[in-house]
């Protein structure tokens, strides 16, 4: 069982319409760079950075190196948060 402060920090981290979105684009196609999400949601690239961070520190997304580029994922908390959130559309 999550604690009160987890549970806050995991809302947080998808209280923002571009998060959600971003949530939805690594559902649907994973291992995508900061460069490669800002350029097809056609947003900064410093905004797309902003947000890939405040979505990894509530465990939403997680990151791999692959050489010299970093890739992120959906992770399993991240799916189901988009889960709940198509409920309540």
């Amino acid at each position: 069982m999550k604690t009160y402060r987890e549970l806050e920090r995991i809302v947080k981290g998808f209280a923002n319409h571009r998060r959600i979105q971003i949530l939805d684009l690594l559902k649907n196609t994973s291992d995508l760079s900061v460069w490669q999400i800002a350029e097809m949601l056609k947003v900064n690239y410093k905004t797309i950075s902003v947000h890939i961070s405040r979505l990894m520190t509530s465990g939403l997304v997680s990151k791999r190196n692959k050489g010299r580029e970093v890739t992120h994922q959906i992770t399993p908390l991240g799916i189901s948060v988009l889960k709940y959130l198509k409920t309540i559309r």
